[in-house]
């Protein structure tokens, strides 16, 4: 059987065309990864390629991975020659080379998202700006906005001044400010590593043409995703040979927010003329009942390339519609749904996954799946390397490996506390700037400082204990490095003072970054500590998904791409949330087009069954709302729906008076059991949910008791009419608990909270019978929520 008889028709002429650019129109389902690899093969066998002139490039690890392995099976020798890796991936092996020519030392370290956060807050008040009215997430954003574009700090100042928009100059400070401070730190984010190669190829005409010979045949995976950085230099490395193959889905474009541009696939042809375009249109993932409903909504987008998914699975049950009065009943009907699958159909937990439009979503969904015992997972849950525990070894490696990261230095300066206070750096920094050197070395010389007086004291142990840790790094494993660092600052002992309840599940989380780097040393010829560093910085949430976990997956459409399940859950199909409000109301047509996009992406990730749920009252940022079902839902030809059964129609109005006599019982074994869960989320970075066995019995359905509001009992939470609490617990309306008489935190404080972790308060809002707090959480972002139900504790 010859390499290619496996394909169908367009599959065999996309994988044998290989010379000149060449477009994939991949329909979802329709096996554009099998094509890839199959193309590689072709290049090496059939047409004498060498393995090191190929390069293939996706977006996410887990694909690159998967991809990697198929095209080991089918090439064998020398497969390890060609390069398969995403893009930061590839960027960075470039720039651990070359980026001493842009100024930089090749051991630079690369920031996460936390460390640009930190970045930025230091920005914010070296510039003396308000942090009320200019927050770090806006700042970043618009300088990652700019990054995508390749606007340049000096191109940003300049358009910046001959714009009218005050808040653009303060952006263009911003900007110049971080981008100082990360190079002072020899620090990239992840937007600068793809600019930075930019950069480089045309600041060093000598490096590209190394890399044009180099990689001869390029392939991009997913290009629809691509930004105008990314186009760039895919475009630069294939320009002198022109053998571009670029696979991808219009229709799948869905990042537009973070700056993916859709016209790089829309508008391929115009950049390369000679291109070749095949579509990929035979779908071997979903039953036709599933694509017509597919085909039928994206139809109704203007700006894409016209195509229609079939599949040989003829038929198949039609895409049930099920609407439901509260949100509390749409996720009661999903768990019990799920539950029914397994016990009476033999489904697999890791056969259904659950999908929405807001991360907020998951917390009905979560307590539901808890309550009826399914087990689950939450992908995009606190990423394993963003956890607090795991952060500080990090950094400590960082401070070891160079010291010239002074976001990890300041980090782990107090890690465990050494009373050096906020004077005492504030000091420290001035010395640093006053005589041009780096906050570490203002470290090193602290006895020459004359205004730290006795503080200097307290800074000597700390010097000292990282220079004997960097001389035994040339002895030690990283693993064993890990393990000195634990034990001579005592970190046990640290978290169990930090964390009386969870210091044993950070010290696990610690020991599971040791099995980590044992992995890696085990797994290259030449480990380096800062090679370690690098692969963890560019780990992503999704490519931490255990297919083999029998568990339910809550997540994102967003996350969920490029995934397929047997049985769907496609929740919070209701106009003002999936579009939401300001999509409906933008006066750009785009953005409509983009969210119908995600409706896409989200009914072709269903291989079996789809199932789309909506409430008719949904409680949002504390306000109750009342939609219509989605426009999108709308788009569906009725004789492709089973709208039957939907969930019970209690009239609302009922339905809110029979909330005023609910209690509660059992809250705080509730709350237990949610910390519980918090605790031991493991080491893949998701939430774990309940098991099958043993929590059904404890944590059963609930049953709400009915008492005259008369006679509230004293060891009860007793709940009366509107706002919060039952709404939070039972989502069927808003309800209070009984506020405390006084708070013991107020506004600004550091607080903790069970699920959402460390975060300050922002506001306080006294009510009739609670307090509304408004809280910035370090990892989940603003929340309001009401005190007596949120236990709040003041750090």
């Amino acid at each position: 059987m010859g390499l290619l008889d496996t394909l169908n028709k367009e599959q065999r002429q996309a994988a044998s065309t290989v010379d000149g650019p060449l477009l994939v129109i991949a329909g979802a389902g329709s096996g554009k990864t099998r094509v890839l690899t199959h193309r590689i093969a072709y290049l090496i066998e059939e047409m004498g390629v060498k393995p090191w002139n190929i390069l293939a490039i996706t977006f996410t690890n887990k694909a690159a991975g998967e991809m990697r392995e198929r095209v080991d099976k089918l090439v064998g020798f020398g497969a390890d020659q060609i390069w398969v890796s995403t893009f930061h991936s590839a960027c960075v092996r470039i720039l651990r080379r070359h980026i001493d020519r842009l100024g930089y030392d090749n051991s630079f370290t690369i920031y996460d998202s936390d460390d640009q956060k930190t970045v930025m807050k230091a920005v914010i008040k070296r510039l003396e700006l308000d942090p009320k009215m200019y927050k770090e997430r806006a700042l970043l954003s618009a300088v990652s906005s700019a990054k995508n574009e390749l606007v340049s700090v000096s191109q940003y100042e300049l358009e910046a001044a001959g714009d009218y928009d005050y808040m653009k100059k303060i952006y263009a400070k911003a900007y110049r400010e971080y981008q100082e401070t990360l190079q002072a730190n020899n620090a990239l984010d992840f937007d600068d590593i793809i600019v930075k190669t930019v950069e480089l190829f045309k600041s060093c005409p000598e490096v590209l043409d190394s890399y044009q010979e180099r990689f001869q045949y390029i392939m991009v995976d997913e290009y629809q995703d691509t930004n105008t950085a990314q186009f760039e230099l895919v475009g630069a490395l294939a320009k002198k040979y022109r053998n571009l193959c670029v696979v991808g889905d219009d229709d799948q474009s869905i990042y537009k927010f973070r700056g993916a541009n859709i016209r790089n696939i829309l508008d391929f042809e115009e950049h390369f003329p000679e291109a070749v375009t095949i579509k990929l249109e035979q779908n071997y993932r979903s039953t036709q009942s599933i694509l017509d409903a597919a085909n039928a909504v994206i139809g109704n987008n203007v700006g894409r390339k016209a195509k229609a998914l079939w599949t040989a699975r003829e038929g198949g049950a039609k895409v049930r519609l099920r609407q439901f009065d509260t949100a509390y009943e749409e996720a009661e009907f999903i768990a019990r749904e799920v539950t029914r699958r397994v016990a009476e159909q033999g489904a697999k937990y890791r056969d259904c996954a659950v999908l929405y439009r807001t991360n907020a979503q998951a917390r009905l969904l979560e307590e539901r799946m808890i309550m009826e015992g399914v087990p689950y997972n939450v992908v995009g849950g606190t990423n394993f390397y963003s956890r607090m525990e795991i952060k500080d070894i990090l950094a400590y490696l960082k401070t070891i490996e160079s010291g010239r990261d002074e976001v990890a230095v300041r980090r782990v300066l107090n890690v465990p506390r050494r009373g050096i206070g906020n004077a005492t750096l504030e000091k420290l920094e001035d010395y640093a700037q006053l005589h041009g050197i780096g906050f570490y070395q203002a470290l090193e010389q602290a006895d020459e400082i004359m205004s730290l007086g006795k503080a200097s004291a307290k800074i000597r142990p700390f010097v000292s204990l990282i220079q004997g840790l960097r001389r035994e790094r040339e002895e030690k494993t990283i693993a064993e490095l890990i393990q000195a660092i634990v034990e001579k600052i005592d970190y046990a002992g640290y978290l169990a003072d930090y964390d009386d309840e969870g210091g044993d599940d950070r010290i696990a989380n610690v020991d599971e970054l040791i099995s980590k780097a044992v992995i890696y040393t085990e797994s290259h010829e030449e480990p380096t500590l800062t090679e370690f560093l690098e692969e963890v910085a560019l780990v992503a949430d999704i490519d931490n998904v255990d297919g083999n976990d029998d568990r339910v997956l809550l997540m994102t459409l967003h996350s969920a791409k490029g995934l397929e399940f047997p049985n769907v859950y496609l929740a919070g199909m209701e106009d003002g949330l999936f579009p939401g409000y300001l999509t409906i109301n933008s006066e750009d047509p785009t953005d409509l087009e983009e969210e119908r996009r995600l409706a896409y992406v989200g009914i072709t990730r269903a291989m079996d069954e789809l199932t789309l749920t909506c409430a008719r009252m949904r409680m949002v940022r504390g306000e109750t709302q009342y939609n219509g079902v989605s426009r999108f839902v709308g788009e569906i030809p009725p004789e492709l729906l089973d709208s039957n059964g939907a969930g019970p129609r209690r009239r609302i109005q009922k339905q809110k008076e029979e909330a005023d006599a609910f209690v509660i019982p059992d809250e705080d074994a509730f709350l237990e059991r949610s910390r519980e869960r918090a605790q031991s989320v493991g080491a893949t970075g998701v939430g774990n949910g309940g098991s099958a066995g043993g929590s059904q019995a404890t944590f059963g359905r609930p049953k709400a008791i009915i008492r005259p509001k008369t006679t509230p009992k004293a060891d009860k939470p007793y709940i009366a009419k509107g706002i919060g609490s039952l709404n939070q617990l039972a989502g069927i309306s808003k309800g209070i608990h009984q506020a405390p008489e006084a708070l013991s935190y107020g506004v600004g404080d550091r607080v903790s909270h069970v699920k959402y972790g460390e975060g300050s308060v922002l506001k306080i809002d006294r009510e009739p019978r609670d307090y509304k707090v408004t809280v910035e959480f370090d990892k989940a972002g603003q929340k309001i929520m009401y005190a007596s139900f949120a236990k709040l504790k003041r750090l």
